[in-house]
């Protein structure tokens, strides 16, 4: 393990020298840390075939590729870093009346047309976005990710910089897919709704009918690659400020990460590796951040939301990486302990609840899920209520009015 001060000193120097790196903390891992990834060359890899190990960032549409940051090419930090201590941080901004009100009406015709579609068939659902331009000027992006750190210890936070990407941060509540040896678990999640001191709150027709379409969807993608799939739920789900109706789905994949005598994985063939890459591509874009049936939905939001998503509602995390398990200390495994249990795990979020930052300005992704039943005032509030994730921990730089 790093100390905490070294770890944050070496990732501030690998920015300044403009390498790719990225630093996250996965609320399901065991141990609790904050791990980094850093390249010390400014090669770009790039990929479509996820059978490589490393951190992975892929953008919303699927035609395009996915940037890696290979683990066999990368240093490796972790530490433990408390999100409960005391920072020595600058304080917030206000952005309630920033230049989102601009947006109003465009937001609302964009999701009436939304609506317009469903009803004339197109699709049963669409999920539609914006981006929100703030002029902060330069951020220090590292006291971000502390931020964040602090503010949502359940949710996934992320820094990803690299060059050629530029530098995104995140804390978002969304699984796409985890894999551990045979094993796969993802969620259903939909529906949006301020979080107010309880989780005893009640849902609509519309976020039961919208988060229902979700559950539906990834079932059905799964059950091409997978097999007894289990679903748990709809409940309420708590991310940081906001409320969510959520279904967690489990099953079992192929032969994926299959051990041998020795605990280690055995060499996997072509068509296990290719499993993988079957499950996430059947998966992504999800009903969530995407539509249904998904083809029509895509094409809808590419040509009509009037700008690039990028990696918003793309994906990220770790994929194939290669881990140590401690076997147990039984006298009837006794003879295993002489060997290093390995297996890879694979663990990818959905990028919600996301910035960029660029040298004067930060970009905040929101968006909603469209249904027949959707008010358009009503979705542009909850865009509003969404960006308020990203915007509470904006510090306020040296220069910010």
């Amino acid at each position: 393990m790093t100390d905490p001060k070294e770890f944050f000193s070496t990732l501030k120097d690998q920015m300044e020298r403009n390498f790719p790196f990225v630093a996250y903390k996965d609320p399901a891992s065991r141990s609790g840390s904050t791990k980094a990834l850093l390249q010390d060359y400014l090669d770009v890899y790039k990929t479509t075939d996820f059978s490589r190990s490393g951190f992975l960032f892929a953008p919303f549409d699927d035609r395009q590729e996915a940037v890696l940051i290979p683990q066999e090419k990368s240093k490796f930090l972790e530490t433990v870093f408390s999100e409960t201590e005391e920072l020595q941080l600058s304080p917030g901004v206000d952005y309630s009346n920033s230049s989102a009100v601009k947006e109003k009406e465009r937001h609302i015709d964009l999701v009436q047309k939304g609506i317009d579609a469903i009803n004339d068939g197109e699709f049963q659902k669409v999920v539609l976005s914006r981006k929100e331009v703030l002029e902060t000027g330069s951020l220090d992006a590292l006291e971000l990710f502390q931020r964040l750190l602090k503010k949502y210890p359940n949710a996934y936070v992320y820094l990803f910089h690299h060059p050629v990407v530029g530098t995104w941060l995140g804390a978002t509540p969304e699984v796409l897919l985890e894999v551990e040896r045979n094993r796969f678990r993802t969620m259903a999640l939909a529906g949006t709704q301020q979080f107010n001191g309880s989780m005893e709150v009640g849902w609509g027709p519309k976020e039961k009918k919208e988060q229902q379409f979700v559950t539906d969807a990834v079932v059905e993608s799964l059950q091409k690659n997978g097999r007894n799939i289990q679903l748990k739920g709809p409940y309420t789900s708590r991310a940081g400020n906001l409320l969510h109706l959520r279904t967690d789905i489990t099953g079992e994949i192929g032969n994926v990460n299959a051990e041998d005598a020795t605990g280690n994985e055995k060499d996997l063939s072509e068509k296990e590796k290719n499993s993988l890459t079957s499950l996430i591509t059947a998966i992504h874009p999800t009903p969530a951040i995407c539509g249904l049936p998904k083809e029509p939905a895509k094409k809808f939001i590419i040509e009509k939301e009037n700008y690039d998503r990028e990696f918003y509602t793309g994906f990220l995390g770790e994929i194939n990486m290669k881990q140590e398990i401690k076997r147990s200390g039984n006298r009837r495994n006794t003879e295993n302990l002489a060997y290093a249990a390995q297996v890879t795990k694979t663990s990818l979020y959905v990028n919600l609840r996301c910035m960029k930052l660029t040298q004067n300005t930060t970009e905040i992704f929101v968006g909603g899920g469209i249904t027949a039943e959707s008010v358009p005032v009503a979705e542009w509030e909850e865009t509003l209520n969404k960006a308020g994730t990203m915007k509470a921990v904006i510090s306020k730089m040296p220069g910010i009015n």
